[in-house]
């Protein structure tokens, strides 16, 4: 019913993240995350260097696009969390968004530049090389850090229903997969089969890949107003739908908004109810769906009559329009100085006409009833005048 919007602040303010809890939380776990990965960054290439380990050194250039998406995440939680303003009216949230669009194309580039270069050196066998050991052990290292960082970002993502969290600790377990990856080629050139180790960074770029390329996707899904799964719209009219007061519900329209949702819809009530009325069960409606669904904003709009089949009525006369036209039917314009209530339904329209109290108000209504009823027969404009006596004017 109403688009709610927050202060506006501008940039000399001090910052007031939307979701305090969530932005520190988001704050602590990728700062935690930014140390890591610089630490095995600069491991995994300089080992894999001088170790002569190709794979080694995918999955450092791998650590290193973490630490690149760590601070887009940094950039983007601060940005994100920031209250709604006159240029962004629905918040900020696609900040979010936009990151991780960022980070989905970043990684697909960086997987297949990966995948290009193995496959380049798999094509001169006789230049491969037998890998230091001191690689296998920083490779182990390197998965034992990745999967505890995973559990750790994951648990706090979950803890503040962060999707931009959640996909960047995802991103933590594809490096603990990749690291995995990378300790069994280095482990096999050990052994024996060096080519191993190139296969090994070649798969580290497949899985670095298929990663960015899903985020990129997803974001992009948002980006242009993908609607919420099926069973969480349903979840959602039904919640419209239990609200006392609404008797329809046609156009449900959702779209997602970072980690939360937009809807709007148009509920049917009884047409002869008060505006204040409508506007209460409205309201009602509304505050359900934000109750019970993890939703930004919910805008209802309330229809008499079912306009998806009804007959339009945007060509029918506005109020002046019609007093004009009551007048000139019934034959007595000073009728329409007393209330006078129209409905707009099935294309035409209904009149409510209350005479004010008198002692012949009573005949007078009868015989004006009749009239109305006669004129309404064959009438393009007026469906139905109904005429109310014994009503003090109002």
């Amino acid at each position: 019913m109403k688009n709610h919007t927050h202060p506006t602040h501008t940039d000399k303010e001090i910052f007031e993240p939307t979701d305090p809890e969530r932005f520190a939380a988001a704050q602590k776990s990728t700062w935690v995350s930014i140390v890591i990965n610089v630490l095995l960054t600069f491991f995994q290439i300089v080992g894999g260097f001088f170790s002569h380990s190709q794979a080694l050194m995918a999955d450092g250039l791998h650590s290193l696009s973490d630490l690149l998406s760590d601070v887009l995440v940094l950039y983007a939680n601060r940005h994100g969390n920031r209250h709604a303003d006159a240029n962004h009216p629905y918040g900020h949230a696609r900040v979010e968004t936009a990151a991780t669009m960022i980070l989905g194309i970043f990684l697909a580039v960086l997987g297949v530049g990966l995948l290009v270069a193995a496959a380049m050196r798999l094509q001169h066998p006789e230049a491969l090389q037998v890998v230091n050991p001191i690689a296998l052990g920083i490779a182990v290292f390197a998965l034992i850090a990745k999967e505890g960082l995973f559990r750790y970002m994951l648990a706090v993502a979950k803890r503040v229903r962060s999707q931009m969290l959640v996909a960047n600790a995802w991103h933590a377990r594809s490096d603990a997969a990749s690291s995995l990856v990378v300790v069994v080629g280095i482990g096999g050139n050990l052994l024996g089969y060096t080519f191993l180790d190139l296969v090994a960074a070649a798969v580290v770029g497949v899985m670095i890949a298929h990663m960015g390329g899903k985020l990129a996707l997803e974001a992009l899904s948002e980006l242009i107003d993908t609607g919420l799964d099926a069973k969480e719209v349903e979840a959602i009219r039904q919640t419209l739908l239990n609200t006392h007061g609404v008797l329809g519900l046609h156009d449900l329209r959702t779209r997602k908004m970072a980690d939360n949702a937009l809807v709007d819809a148009h509920i049917l009530v009884d047409p002869r109810i008060s505006v204040s009325e409508g506007h209460y069960i409205a309201e009602t409606a509304r505050h359900a769906v934000l109750k019970h669904h993890h939703v930004l904003d919910v805008m209802v709009h309330i229809d008499p009559e079912d306009d998806m089949q009804a007959k339009h009525n945007i060509k029918l006369p506005s109020r002046p329009g019609l007093l004009v036209q009551l007048a000139e039917r019934i034959g007595d314009a000073s009728l329409a100085g007393n209330r006078v209530v129209f409905h707009y339904l099935e294309g035409k329209v209904d009149v409510e006409l209350y005479l004010p109290a008198g002692q012949q108000a009573s005949e007078r209504a009868k015989n004006l009833q009749a009239r109305c009823d006669e004129l309404v027969r064959d009438d393009p404009l007026f469906r139905a005048i109904h005429i109310h006596s014994n009503h003090a004017q109002q």
